[in-house]
């Protein structure tokens, strides 16, 4: 197998996920690969839209919404590039973080996918899955779990 062309990694913002950006940013930099940095989100509920636009007027777009995961798809991107990756790109999308991953995998023609590992061994993570062994089962192409915790 040749070097990977297409490398997705996920990043929700977290401290940990970005260590996970760092190593995706460092291979694509090694392989002169295309990676695309992709955040799911959850939409909020019509309560949190009016708390947030009750407190925060005109700004409450920056906490609802796709907002926040295009502030943290900004700075996953600046990380990546930090770490020598030169073709970046960002998406953010509405959904479930492992469906969201196992569908840029598929629209992207992915060749390996990058995620940190928390939850993988957590007391939730075995009862209701985590997103790394999610997407493990689900991927169909390599999968790099970084410890990061």
């Amino acid at each position: 197998m040749g070097a990977y062309k297409r490398i997705i990694v996920g990043s929700d913002g977290s401290a940990t996920s970005l260590l996970a950006v760092d190593r995706a940013g460092a291979i694509a930099a090694e392989a002169n690969a295309e990676l695309l940095v992709v955040s799911a989100y959850e939409p909020a509920d019509k309560a949190e839209v009016a708390a947030a636009s009750d407190a925060l007027k005109a700004d409450a777009f920056q906490v609802v919404g796709s907002a926040p995961a295009e502030n943290a798809l900004r700075e996953a991107a600046d990380r990546a590039r930090a770490a020598g990756a030169t073709k970046v790109e960002t998406l953010a999308v509405q959904g479930a973080p492992i469906k969201v991953l196992d569908d840029a995998v598929t629209d992207c023609d992915a060749d390996l996918l990058v995620v940190g590992n928390v939850g993988l061994n957590t007391l939730t993570g075995r009862i209701l899955g985590s997103v790394p062994s999610g997407v493990a089962r689900r991927a169909g192409v390599d999968v790099l779990i970084v410890h990061t915790s």
